[in-house]
């Protein structure tokens, strides 16, 4: 099997947010990042618009990607309440130095709404882009060291608290392997001094698919149809563990 270079991106932040299959007003967060949370990343990084969405549904085709849990959430999950009533004249903050503004009023009263956070948790991912166009690995490393506009992990109040960039990147054949060659963040060793396992998720193929570092193996619904704005579509991946293995990176 033949090996690829990976880039490592480090998610840490007093909250973080990578969304799931949400019902009515209630915004949940998945343990690991979604394939279409990591496109809007990097077209933010890279200051595509969002009306670009041929570039958008491209990139996301092209990634590859394993992630790991560095630090699970000390206190759990953290549900934010939120209630809103919005105006005509209410206008947003933009990245592009213009504020924007609304064609009319949005709710006849009060919105309610919750979203679940992640707090002061911690994951590390491997990934890598198939297919040799634009834009390449190198582009979009690049793009995590001087992004085009503010970066943000899920949600515009989740502010990375580290750089999102590992130092090198990882040579490895699979996602999983990838991963296996990063030292942990966190206590790599267990009390009986066995290295620890860290919670993981790869795709179909980019690691074992049976054995004791898998738990289950099922389709993911977190691809978004960038045409249309939708969340839609799933891919198989393996939810299992992971043992580090090489340096820190």
């Amino acid at each position: 099997m033949p090996e690829h270079r990976w880039l490592i991106v480090h998610l840490e932040a007093p909250l973080l947010a990578f969304g799931g299959v949400a019902i009515d007003n209630v915004g949940v967060t998945r343990d690991f990042p979604a394939a279409s949370m990591l496109t809007g990343l990097f077209a933010n990084a890279l200051g595509w618009r969002r009306t670009e969405w041929e570039r958008h549904q491209r990139l996301q085709d092209r990634l590859i990607f394993a992630a790991r849990r560095e630090r699970e959430n000390p206190t759990g999950v953290l549900t934010d309440t939120q209630n809103a009533k919005l105006s005509k004249t209410e206008r947003g903050w933009t990245t592009w130095g213009e504020p924007e503004g609304r064609d009319g009023a949005s709710y006849g009263a009060p919105h309610r709404r919750r979203r679940d956070y992640h707090g002061d948790a911690s994951v590390v991912v491997a990934l890598r882009l198939d297919a040799a166009e634009e834009p390449a690995l190198d582009d979009l490393a690049a793009a995590l060291d001087r992004p085009a506009r503010p970066l943000f992990i899920g949600r515009k109040s989740c502010v990375p608290s580290r750089p999102l960039r590992g130092k090198e990147f990882v040579v490895a054949a699979t996602a999983y392997q990838a991963l296996q060659a990063l030292r942990s963040d966190g206590n790599d060793r267990q009390r009986d001094g066995a290295a620890a396992e860290r919670r993981a998720v790869w795709p179909v193929g980019e690691g074992p698919v049976d054995g004791p570092a898998v738990h289950r193996i099922h389709d993911l619904p977190d691809l978004r149809n960038w045409r249309t704005g939708l969340h839609g579509g799933t891919r198989p991946i393996v939810e299992g563990v992971v043992v580090a293995q090489g340096a820190g990176l």
